[in-house]
Parts: structure tokens; C-alpha cells; sequence
């Protein structure tokens, strides 16, 4: 039965640029905003990349002064953010920009919205100061396919006091500018690829399938599984597959507007538990338990998720019982070599930690999820992932 249409809001005034070569765009972006001067957080994979050299050649000579900070490897936290807002206040720069993957654009949206009002990044994850719209302006260009960040309002840092990776997120942390350029994309080694593609599918499933989806959560939610679909192989088989790149670029970017038009599902409250418990990385947990939380969920969103089977590909089997779903995800997952949780070194004793923060700290995603969640079938769908030696 097809469910009926409920009432809905939006809200997501970025401004998007999509294609070969956009990021050239950054000066154009950067006047619109009326900035004469930019932080440029830039990961250090892409930091020497040409079209990142010339964009930002073309933005200095424009008469814009550029501050440039390269990110290294790890996750981003909360002194970090902290550190940056800080540069920024004290050079009296007027925009920031992030150019790399989830981690870099995360740490570019908390520095920025710190350093236009103050206090710390952990008062805006705490809620004890709420983000106003911001003077400062923000531009992000991803170079990975998979967190939608360029997009979204959230942000996910580790506190480092506490061992801990915290997500926060209020719609007036968002860039105002987006610049999707999938040649940034090329060469990403196989298992970043495969990580951040299984990232944008997860998004794109929850776009459809939880309490607070809409008409326009499922479109975007949709689209992407069907980019996903005929992207994610190929572009883990062979980076410079450029056709591949771009759809798997697509992909992400709707993901991420499914995304910030809805939520994410349960797979991320197990998923973040994993990157706080074990600090591995954001696509990766997603991916260990996505199919795993899927099973527990199907029969309270069957009919959402025979469209999400239709739209990654999975061939009618006579059933109606979101199995099919399920099996395509299961099946993506094998072709791009996903690992198991055992083969990333998960193990039982882990357990109580981990069904502690997802339910905790992180169960947010689970209070959106079609699925009322206990913490026992936390567990369980943690133990059927344990049970895999591979897929």
C-alpha cells in the first residue's frame, strides 16, 4: 500500500556547482560572498593537486588574501576547530574554505562558525551555544564521494578528552556555496572509494526510510542509490574511471541532500559507535553494519525499501518484505571487498562499549529510525556483524 503524503518542511539554501573542473569556481564563489579574504583548510592528499593550485592561484590574484592550512591524516577534533577559529579571528578573515574529504569539511564548518560567534566548538556540540546565521562566509569542495558534507549542516569531531567522536549539526552551520568537482575524486585508492561510496548509499537508504523522510528526502534518496549502483564497482576496480567518478560524485552529492532533508538511520548511531569505541573511519563503520541494521529494520519499511531495491538494481524475487534490499546491499558490499567487522578487529568484548555509546551518546539515528530500537537488538545487530568472516 502506498503510504499517504504527509506535511513537511525544508530547508537547504546552498548553492551548488556540479562537474569537471568546478573546482575553478572557488574565486566566483568567494566574491559572491563580498570575502576579500579566506582560511583554506585543504587535506594534505589533494593539497598539491592542480586544479587545487590553480583555483586558488586565480582566487590570490583576484585580490583575495589566502591563509593556508594543510590538514594531515586522522580525524578531525574539537582543538583542531578550536585552533583554527582562532587563525581566523586573529587575521580578521571574512570566509573560510574546505577542500578535501568528510574530516576537512567537518573541521572547516566548526571552525567557522566558532570563529564568527564565539566560545567553542564543544558548546555548539553540548547545545550550549546554538548556531545564528553567520557572517563569515563558508565554500566547500569535496575531493572524496561519500559524506554529502558539502551540504550539510552537521559536523563530527573527536573529543580527544573524552576518547570520543561527538556529530553536531544546525542547518545555519552550512556552506553557502558547494562545489562538486569529481576530477578531485580521481585516483582515491580502492578502499576510500569503497568506504565513502557504502557512506552514500547508507544516506540515501535513510533519506528514504526514516520517521522524518519526505517526498523530497526519498527523490534525492532515490537517485543516489541508483548512482551508487552503477558507480561504486567500477570506480573501486579502477580510479581513473572517469564516467564511474562522476556518477559516484552524483551520488554523493544527492546522498547528502537526502540526507539534510530527512536523517540518517540506525546504521550511523552503530556505525559512530564504532569511530568513537574503536576510532576507525566514518565510511568504514557505516558500511561494517549497514546490512546488519537493515535486517532488523525491513519489516517497518518494507514498502520504502522494495522502491530502495528497485533503484540499486536488485532483480524481483516475488517477495515484498524488504529482503531484496537487504540482498542488494549484502551483495555491493561483496563486490567492492567490504571487510567485516572481525577483519577490522572488533571483537565480543568490545560489545558492552559499543552498545553503550549507539545507544547513548549516539542514538540519535536510532531515535529517527523506523525501527523502535532496545539496546538488546543494538547487540544483536553488532553480533550478527561479528558472525561474518567475510562477506
Amino acid at each position: 500500500m502506498t503510504p499517504p503524503v504527509t506535511s513537511f518542511r525544508s530547508q537547504l539554501p546552498v548553492k551548488i556547482a556540479f562537474g569537471d573542473g568546478t573546482i575553478a569556481e572557488l574565486r566566483d564563489a568567494l566574491a559572491a560572498l563580498d570575502a576579500t579574504s579566506a582560511l583554506v583548510v585543504v587535506e594534505e592528499p589533494v593539497a598539491e593537486h592542480a586544479g587545487v593550485i590553480a583555483a586558488l592561484a586565480a582566487a590570490a590574484s583576484a585580490g583575495v588574501r589566502l591563509e593556508r592550512v594543510v590538514k594531515g591524516p586522522g580525524e578531525p577534533t574539537f582543538a583542531l576547530a578550536d585552533e583554527l577559529a582562532a587563525r581566523v579571528r586573529e587575521l580578521g578573515l571574512e570566509s573560510v574554505v574546505g577542500i578535501g574529504g568528510g574530516s576537512a569539511l567537518d573541521v572547516a564548518k566548526a571552525a567557522r562558525i566558532v570563529a564568527d560567534q564565539g566560545g567553542a566548538a564543544g558548546d555548539y556540540a553540548s547545545g550550549a551555544r546554538v548556531p545564528q546565521p553567520p557572517s563569515i562566509g563558508l565554500v566547500l569542495c569535496p575531493t572524496t564521494s561519500g559524506t554529502g558534507s558539502e551540504v550539510s549542516g552537521a559536523s563530527v569531531l573527536t573529543d580527544t578528552e573524552r576518547d570520543r567522536k561527538i556529530g553536531f549539526g544546525h542547518p545555519d552551520m552550512r556552506a553557502q556555496h558547494a562545489l562538486v568537482d569529481p576530477e578531485l575524486t580521481y585516483g582515491l585508492p580502492a578502499a576510500p572509494t569503497a568506504h565513502s561510496g557504502v557512506d552514500a548509499m547508507a544516506q540515501a537508504i535513510g533519506g528514504c526510510t526514516v520517521t522524518n523522510s519526505s517526498p523530497l528526502s526519498v527523490a534525492f534518496g532515490l537517485e543516489a542509490c541508483h548512482h551508487v549502483t552503477h558507480s561504486v564497482r567500477e570506480a573501486v576496480a579502477d580510479g581513473a574511471d572517469t564516467e564511474a567518478r562522476r556518477r559516484l560524485s552524483c551520488a554523493s552529492l544527492t546522498a547528502g541532500l537526502a540526507m539534510n532533508l530527512s536523517d540518517c538511520a540506525a546504521d550511523h548511531a552503530l556505525g559512530q559507535a564504532l569511530g568513537s569505541v574503536k576510532h576507525l573511519p566514518h565510511g568504514l563503520t557505516i558500511g561494517l553494519v549497514l546490512a546488519e541494521t537493515l535486517e532488523l529494520t525491513r519489516a517497518d519499511c518494507a514498502d520504502r525499501l522494495e522502491r530502495v531495491a528497485d533503484a540499486l538494481g536488485e532483480p524481483h524475487d516475488g517477495t515484498t518484505d524488504g529482503s531484496r534490499a537487504v540482498r542488494a546491499v549484502q551483495r555491493i558490499l561483496a563486490d567492492v571487498g567490504f571487510p567485516t567487522l572481525r577483519e577490522v578487529g572488533v571483537t565480543e568484548d568490545d560489545l558492552p562499549a559499543l552498545v553503550a555509546s549507539a545507544t547513548g551518546e549516539q542514538s540519535y539515528n536510532l531515535d529517527v529510525d523506523c525501527h523502535t530500537w532496545t539496546p538488546a537488538e543494538v547487540e544483536q545487530a553488532f553480533r550478527a556483524a561479528l558472525s561474518l568472516e567475510q562477506r
